[in-house]
């Protein structure tokens, strides 16, 4: 048995070893880093606004319980709350006799709820739990907004690996924070840090496939594939974290989510081997050159907005849900899942539908659902009159997305250099700017004016920016990359990675190109 083991071991290694140069291989792991990374970015949607609410709840009752305490004057009546019965035992001192009365306690409206499918005790608490809530998840995403405009122009130096690896060694570092911590800073540190890891990820991850991925439709199919990562990430985290923050605790769901990501760390170590320095072989187009393309703006605009509704929503909907359905902690994340399994869908079908019906029309249709579907979450009485509209969200994202993040590569080949780093710290950057701002103002928002009106004016938003997407349609390009890109037997470079370094293939090679597809 022992023998069989070790020739098993032996063929998982050759084989690895073989298909290190696989764009199948580079895609696996981009899909797996970009899952991680949406699993702990949501998995703290339903955790994080009942263990706040819970933690300011338990600070206030052992304020008010130690206030009586310091301030009574002598000779008054003392309460000593006995652990073995829960009873009050209320003792009077005086010259005579001392008697022991024994009364029982009553309960009253400053204990700690045990159990959230009771409606909160205190409304006004409740709201105020929207900015804490808000800046919180919005931390992530302004700083990872922060941290894209050097991220991009990084890898354009060094190389796609290096920064993937790193990104994974920041969110493991994140996810044992988020674990341990028991107070509202540390969990604001611990969301922050996952910003840079974040960045580090995403931005590699999406450069190194357009590199390798270098035919229009391949890419957005692949890229479609790694979406589905994400899409699958914030799938499973709000359910996955609510069922185990109710069942098991708060620490469970990031510790499970902290050996996930050893895996694929080791996966990238094997594969990329992110040790060396591997710089592109022509200089990008500089990251402000690109930021004033109009075409590349409208495209980010649309991957903002269109993210920004769903970004809104993860503060403020588990807070409404509380206030006016008197949710559980597991209803808290549930609520999501229909957004997230028709993100999946979504982002599967128009990888690759996008690009045979014009990925301008996608993203204008699935902007324009996206406003319609968020204005109609605010007439949900339960938590079944949210399934249908938060299913029309994530689907809608999914098709803005699938269509959106291809034509970024696609417009960086017709417009500008093909180096993908900038123009996906840029796609990174609009991802980032709709859940920095979607939280921050969502919440305070909902706190002055409610959240129906919320989902009403991010609704409005969408629906007005959708016509930009017209000017996607046949945007203009210098006329020799024209001629390339439409010339299907031109001899594209297909980009490897492997031990003795980055190479590049052409069409004539047919024995190698084929070894990839």
């Amino acid at each position: 048995m022992g023998r069989l083991d070790e020739l098993r071991q032996f063929s998982l290694l050759k084989w690895l070893r073989e298909e290190r140069q696989s764009r199948k291989l580079i895609l696996f792991i981009v899909f797996v880093a970009l899952l991680l990374d949406n699993m702990l970015l949501t998995v703290v949607v339903p955790i994080i606004p009942s263990y706040l609410y819970n933690l300011d709840e338990s600070t206030d009752v052992v304020l008010k319980n130690n206030t009586p305490s310091q301030q009574s004057p002598p000779g008054a009546f003392h309460n000593i709350v006995s652990l073995y019965d829960n009873t009050v035992r209320s003792l009077v001192s005086n010259t005579t006799a001392m008697s022991t009365e024994l009364v029982p306690i009553v309960p009253t409206t400053t204990e700690v709820p045990q159990n959230s499918s009771d409606c909160p005790q205190s409304n006004s608490k409740l709201l105020n739990e929207n900015v804490k809530v808000g800046m919180l998840f919005a931390s992530k995403a302004t700083i990872q907004l922060i941290t894209n405009p050097f991220i991009g122009p990084l890898t354009n130096r060094i190389g796609y690996q290096l920064p993937i690896f790193a990104g994974f060694c920041i969110m493991f570092i994140s996810t044992i924070m988020f674990a341990f911590s028991s107070s509202y800073t540390l969990l604001f540190l611990a969301r922050s840090l996952q910003g840079v890891g974040s960045s580090c990820s995403s931005v590699a991850g999406m450069g190194m496939l357009a590199s390798v991925y270098t035919d229009d439709e391949e890419r957005g199919q692949a890229i479609g594939i790694a979406l589905g990562g994400l899409a699958l990430g914030v799938l499973v985290g709000p359910p996955f974290g609510s069922v185990m923050y109710e069942f098991v605790g708060k620490t469970a769901p990031f510790l499970i989510l902290a050996f996930l990501a050893l895996f694929d760390g080791a996966l990238q170590l094997f594969v990329l081997q992110p040790t060396k320095v591997e710089p592109e072989s022509q200089k990008g187009t500089p990251l402000l050159t690109l930021m004033k393309d109009p075409y590349i703006l409208i495209a980010a605009g649309a991957i903002c907005f269109g993210n920004m509704a769903i970004a809104m929503m993860e503060p403020t909907l588990p807070i409404w849900m509380m206030e006016t359905m008197c949710a559980r902690k597991w209803q808290l994340g549930v609520a999501f899942l229909p957004a997230s399994i028709s993100y999946l869908i979504g982002t599967n079908i128009f990888g690759t539908l996008a690009h045979k019906m014009g990925r301008w029309l996608c993203a204008l249709i699935g902007i324009m659902v996206v406003g319609i579907s968020v204005i109609c979450v605010p007439f949900a009485t339960n938590i079944y009159g949210l399934i249908l509209p938060n299913f029309g969200v994530g689907f809608a994202i999914g098709m803005v997305d699938a269509s959106m993040m291809p034509i970024m590569g696609y417009l960086v080949d017709l417009r500008h250099v093909s180096v993908y780093g900038s123009v996906y710290a840029i796609a990174d950057v609009a991802f980032c700017m709709g859940f920095a701002l979607g939280p921050s103002i969502g919440g305070s928002i909902a706190e002055s004016i409610g959240f129906p009106w919320v989902m009403t004016i991010i609704g409005i938003v969408d629906i007005f920016f959708a016509p930009l997407c017209i000017f996607l349609r046949n945007p203009p390009g210098q006329e020799e990359k024209i001629a390339i890109l439409m010339d299907s037997s031109c001899s594209m470079k297909i980009r490897s990675y492997s031990t003795t370094g980055t190479h590049y293939q052409g069409g004539d090679m047919e024995p190698e190109y084929d070894e990839y597809n």
